[in-house]
């Protein structure tokens, strides 16, 4: 057995371990999932995730990939597809951060279509490697925010929430006008959420912003000036 294995092997043992039979029908009712859980809230899992990835190290870039890789696509329950995603931010790993993985995080956020997954991702996975390779990753996001799939297009909306002065204003720009006349929930609360956390470094722009774009839904001007008295 390879480190990849036992790394697998092991967080989904500690799941069983941990596996709760009633809080999981719950867990899953709330998010909405066509998959099962164990039911293992997140502290809990948290602490198996640190004990695990500590215990079972990966050797390098290929073996890391492989494991979260096979954590998400093989996964029966929802929790390995979050230690999937929690293996990603381990600090470990954190010098493989770069271009490279897009697909990988591309894969995850179109295979995994729902907001538990996808912000994660979008948020602190996309969003620092954009920051660090802006010349890279600024054309993709810009692809992403006038594609077909909603959550690629979630994606480009929300990956610069918590850059502040770091926001790249017209990549921001771009995803929410391709996105403001769309009539999905998760875009639209999506933009207002975008919008909401620029304001608190950039209100005025903000508020210019909203005021100069008469097309966006009630939802995402709500949720854009929340902070601002609007």
């Amino acid at each position: 057995m390879d480190e990849v294995d036992e790394l697998v092997q092991a967080a989904r043992s500690g799941l069983a371990d941990l596996a709760d039979p009633v809080k999981a029908p719950q867990m899953r009712r709330y998010m909405k999932s066509d998959m099962d859980f164990r039911g293992v809230p997140k502290p809990e899992r948290a602490r198996l995730a640190r004990r695990v990835f500590t215990e079972h190290p990966l050797p390098d870039r290929e073996s890391f990939v492989a494991a979260v890789r096979t954590l998400w696509r093989d996964a029966a329950y929802r929790e390995e597809r979050y230690l999937a995603i929690d293996l990603t931010g381990h600090r470990a790993y954190a010098r493989w951060q770069d271009h490279s993985l897009v697909p990988l995080y591309e894969e995850m956020i179109v295979t995994g279509a729902w907001w538990d997954y996808v912000d994660e991702i979008a948020i602190r996975r996309i969003g620092p490697i954009l920051r660090a390779e802006p010349g890279r990753l600024t054309p993709v996001m810009r692809q992403w925010a006038r594609d077909a799939d909603t959550w690629r297009r979630r994606t480009a909306v929300i990956c610069q929430v918590g850059a502040k002065e770091n926001t790249h204003r017209d990549l921001l720009t771009h995803a929410v006008e391709a996105n403001q006349d769309d009539r999905d929930f998760f875009l639209r609360k999506g933009i207002g959420w975008a919008l909401r956390d620029y304001s608190r470094t950039a209100p005025g722009w903000v508020r210019a912003f909203v005021e100069a774009h008469p097309a966006l839904s009630p939802l995402s001007v709500r949720e854009a000036l929340k902070h601002l008295g609007g």
